[in-house]
Parts: C-alpha cells; sequence; structure tokens
C-alpha cells in the first residue's frame, strides 16, 4: 500500500507537523457524533452548527434560469443585428487585414461580456473621490451608449455608507495622531525601496514587522510580501512540484487556484467544508498513490482558508486538523479574511477554534483587509521560512514593501495586542463582533437567505434572479448605500448574491440606516425568501436552523 513519504532526492525541506498528543483533540471543539454530511471523521464542532446555507424555494431556482434564458435569448438576438449591420459593435475586432490571422479577441467568449455583463456594468468599478472608510464619496457617472462608456456629470454623491470594503478593523483611517508613526516613516526612509530584499531593500522595519508577526500568530518566523495574491500564487510553486498533490477546496480564492496550477503538483478538489469528501480524497491518495506509478505522493498539501469571502464560511478547521495528522498530510491555510476579523484577540480562526498554531503547517495571511495596508505573509516553522526567502519568486524577485505601509501594519499589529499603551485594539476587535452579530441577526429576522457562520463579518445575502441583482444595488445607491453585488461565472448561476461586510467603524446608527432600507427594498423587490423563523433571542431558535446542509 502506497504511503505519503519524502522523496530523498527532493531539495525542498519538509514541511515540519509539530503535532499534538491525540487527547488533545476534544478540547478544540471536536465531539464524537454523527455528522449531517457524511461520517467523516465522526466529529463537528460548535462552529459549524452556527453556519447556516439555507436552500430558496423551488420557484426562485426556476425564475432565476428562465431570467438567464431571455437575456442569453436576446443576446443572439442582438448579435445576428449586429452580424447584419443594424446595431453597432463596440468591443475590439479584428482588423480585415488581419482576418488571416490566429484570432486575438474570441468572439463566443465574450458573449457574456458583451450581451449580458454591459448592460449592468453600472453597478461595478464606481470611481470613488474619498476614504474608503464607514462612508465615502462617489463620482457620479452617466452612460450615453448603455454602459458601453461613461461619462461624469461633475457630481459628488457624499456620505454613502460603505458595505463594501474589507476594512474590518477600521484601521483605513486618516486620523492625524495614529498615522503620526506613519508619517514619521515616509520621512525617514521615503515612498518607496527601489530593490529587491536580497540585494539593499532589506530595511529594519520590514524584520521588525515580520518578528511581530511571528509572535502574534505564536509561531517560529514569518515572512512578508508587498502583495496578498502573490503570497499565494508565488509561494505553493516552492512548496510543491511535479509528484505532489494538492487537495483544494472547492471555493478557494483564485490565487491558491493559479498557485496551485502554476506549481505542476497534480490538483483534487473536495466538496466545500465537506470532511467525507476530504477523507475519501485522502484514503485514495494514501492508498492509491500517484497516477499509473501508484508510488506514493512526495507531498500531500490541503488547501483551505479561514473565512471564505463569498459564502461567509469558516473553515472546519480543528476536523481538517484530525485528518492531516491521520494521514500525514500538511495543511496550508489562507487567512486573508479572518486574521483579525475574528477570534478574541482578532488572531484568526486557529484563536476562534483553541487549535495549537503548530498544528498549521504553513500560515498564510493578507494585510489588506483588518490591517488597512496591502501586502501579505507566509508564517510557520523557521526552517520552511528560511527556506521560502531563498526560493520564493515573491521573495526574491519582488521589489520590498514599501516603508510607509511596513509601518502601517506595525502600528495596526500594535494597537491590536495592545502595545502601543491602549486598549483601542481590542475595543475595536470586540465591536466588529458585536457589529457582526447585530446585522446577522437583523438580516435573518427579516426574512433574508443570508450565508455564512454567525462570527463572519462577511455576509452574504443572496438575491438569485439577474435581474433582482441589478435592482438592488441601484436602489441601495439611491438610498447611499455602497454595497457589492456579485453573479455568475463568479457564484453558481442560481446563487447571484450581494456582499455585506461589517466593519468596527460602523457605528450602530449606520447599521439600522442600512438595515431599514434593506427592509424597504427587500420588500419591493421581493427579496425575502427565507421560509425559517428567527428570534431576536437566540436560545429561543431551533438548533437545527442553524446546521449546515452539505449534502
Amino acid at each position: 500500500m502506497a504511503r505519503t513519504a519524502a522523496d530523498s532526492s527532493n531539495l525542498k525541506p519538509q514541511l515540519i507537523q509539530n503535532g499534538r498528543k491525540c487527547e488533545d483533540l476534544e478540547k478544540n471543539g471536536l465531539h464524537h457524533r454523527k455528522e449531517k454530511n457524511g461520517p467523516g471523521t465522526g466529529v463537528a464542532s460548535s462552529q459549524h452548527r452556527q453556519e447556516s446555507f439555507e436552500q430558496a424555494p423551488m420557484y426562485v431556482a426556476v425564475m432565476t434560469y428562465l431570467g438567464f434564458g431571455i437575456v442569453t435569448l436576446f443576446g443572439y438576438l442582438r448579435d445576428f443585428l449586429r452580424a447584419v449591420g443594424l446595431e453597432k459593435c463596440h468591443l475590439a475586432q479584428e482588423r480585415q487585414e488581419q482576418k488571416d490571422f490566429v484570432p486575438l479577441y474570441q468572439d463566443f467568449e465574450n458573449f457574456y461580456t458583451r450581451n449580458l455583463y454591459m448592460r449592468v456594468r453600472d453597478n461595478w468599478n464606481r470611481p470613488i473621490c474619498s476614504l474608503p472608510g464607514p462612508v465615502f464619496d462617489l463620482m457620479e457617472r452617466v452612460s450615453d451608449d448603455y454602459n458601453w462608456t461613461f461619462r461624469f456629470t461633475g457630481k459628488t454623491i457624499h456620505n454613502v455608507i460603505n458595505m463594501g470594503s474589507y476594512n474590518y478593523l477600521g484601521f483605513a483611517e486618516n486620523n492625524a495622531d495614529f498615522l503620526k508613526t506613519v508619517a514619521d516613516k515616509m520621512q525617514q526612509y521615503g515612498v518607496g525601496v527601489c530593490s529587491t530584499r536580497q540585494e539593499i531593500g532589506n530595511l529594519s522595519i520590514h524584520e521588525e514587522l515580520e518578528q511581530l508577526v511571528a509572535n502574534f500568530l505564536g509561531v517560529e518566523s514569518s515572512l512578508t510580501f508587498g502583495m496578498g495574491f502573490a503570497t499565494n500564487s508565488m509561494n505553493i510553486p516552492a512548496l510543491v512540484g511535479k509528484g505532489c498533490l494538492i487537495l483544494s477546496d472547492e471555493l478557494n480564492h483564485t490565487s491558491l487556484i493559479l498557485g496551485a496550477r502554476l506549481s505542476g503538483a497534480t490538483i483534487r478538489v473536495f466538496k466545500h467544508n465537506n470532511m467525507h469528501s476530504l477523507e475519501k480524497l485522502l484514503k485514495e491518495a494514501v492508498c492509491s498513490g500517484q497516477p499509473r506509478t501508484h508510488r506514493p505522493w512526495r507531498k500531500i498539501l490541503i488547501m483551505v482558508e479561514g473565512i471564505y469571502s463569498m459564502e461567509g464560511s469558516v473553515v472546519r478547521l480543528s476536523e481538517i486538523i484530525a485528518l492531516k495528522k491521520k494521514y500525514k498530510a500538511y495543511l496550508y491555510l489562507d487567512e486573508a479574511h479572518s486574521i483579525g476579523a475574528v477570534g478574541p484577540t482578532g488572531r484568526g480562526v486557529i484563536e476562534l477554534f483553541d487549535v495549537n498554531p503548530a498544528d498549521v503547517d504553513v500560515m498564510m495571511g493578507t494585510f489588506t483587509k483588518s490591517f488597512g495596508a496591502a501586502g501579505g505573509y507566509i508564517a510557520g516553522k523557521k526552517e520552511l521560512v528560511d527556506y521560502l526567502r531563498s526560493h520564493s519568486h515573491g521573495a526574491v524577485y519582488a521589489s520590498a514593501m514599501s516603508p510607509p505601509v511596513t509601518e502601517q501594519i506595525i502600528r495596526a499589529i500594535k494597537c491590536i495586542t495592545g502595545k502601543d499603551g491602549s486598549t483601542e485594539g481590542i475595543r475595536r476587535i470586540r465591536q466588529l463582533a458585536e457589529n457582526t452579530r447585530y446585522f446577522r441577526a437583523k438580516l435573518k429576522e427579516m426574512g433574508f437567505i443570508i450565508y455564512g457562520n454567525d462570527d463572519s463579518p462577511v455576509v452574504p445575502v443572496l438575491l438569485y434572479m439577474p435581474g433582482k441583482v441589478v435592482a438592488f444595488a441601484r436602489e441601495m445607491l439611491e438610498r447611499k448605500i455602497g454595497v457589492v453585488v456579485v453573479g455568475f461565472p463568479a457564484t453558481p448561476i442560481t446563487e447571484a448574491r450581494a456582499r455585506f461586510c461589517v466593519s468596527a467603524a460602523h457605528t450602530k446608527a449606520m447599521l439600522n440606516q442600512v438595515l431599514h432600507h434593506m427592509n424597504e427594498v427587500g420588500d419591493r423587490l421581493c427579496l425575502k425568501f427565507s421560509r425559517r423563523k428567527y428570534s431576536s433571542r437566540p436560545d429561543l431558535c431551533d438548533e437545527t436552523d442553524f446546521e449546515l446542509d452539505s449534502s
């Protein structure tokens, strides 16, 4: 029988598994009970039971497919009119003298963009002209040709409540007192480094930041990067390659998917947060080994996120760690949306589930959300981090992080941990948790279908039908509420949604104003699809209302 093992010829050091005793598992929220989504490991956490993924009524799915069918038919009609010259085509096309060349623009592949997205493009890429804090100012624009082009009117829409930014702890701010150290570092070091850290771009504040991150996460070492997306896409290929197996959650972020593809490793996908599906793949990988040769996989790497940005769901971390240990696999945890946003002191899902940081082999996160800055980090064993310093393309070739950005992250971490001598950080963490639960509870009471975990500041509200997605975004903007709406192909075709991001900077009055308008728009557009009854007192709710049906 094949098993996972290190290849002696492999130059990459094996990720260290600093395991814990089996009896410790029960303390981390694991309880022996039957799961709804299959046998899996036979465990389920209390956090998992707080997630809700209610299915819409059947008529909603039928109307959604019908809506897409109608706009698709009209799309083909408009393409026919363009082909015969009755309608002008605004998209890029091949010049006549290039007709014999390999096509640069694939006409059929642009069908969705040309006929569906373009009609509703005014709901995305809206230009703002102020600080993207809890409120922002928006530049008004109009289109005279059905969104093919826009022109600015010169007017500004002031004080739009920002419900779309990932400003979880409110550190995207312009308070001069809070930003004094950032201004000082910019005066000292300038704005850009103009060199990689392996040449002459390694500043003392970079090393200070990495030590702070390691201490904050409770690990031996960390390595920072100037871009969050590249933290995944450039480091995964340095950790795994040909002969390795990646087990990826089906809802993982594009940066994880790109990094996995660039690595050359074999990729297999398991159902979202489904332990039965993951264990089935692990068993098959251990028993069968590589295709054709049946040699053992050099490494098996499980890739998951802390909070999934489209679903608002939280990873079932305790159960994944149990499976990882059982099958001798490695774990890559992306905490882009969870670090700073969940946990009693903002240390992410590792703190939320009270697991040992050493049980996660590769800890990844970004500074673009809770920290109000830019960039990302990889953290873990010192051996792992030292290896990435010399083998990761993101570490070797990328320009070093900008000094004022570095200082902004340092300032945020010191605030969160109380090292700045104040309690502002812990106040923001508690305020975010309070705002999140309040906002989610009120939406449920109103009758909206919302996805995700009760602790997740990412709050997807299901809209389903394409016409209602567009109408919702426009109606909310008329009421000075800035929202992000997402539809196919970014989501399943029947699960278009509005994604709200709650912030500690939101006041109760702001949230109540948003909820008031949500209630109005929900009634006007008939968006309250939930058939469950929720109480303002959680203790009166049926526990089954909050269980996840992953079947």
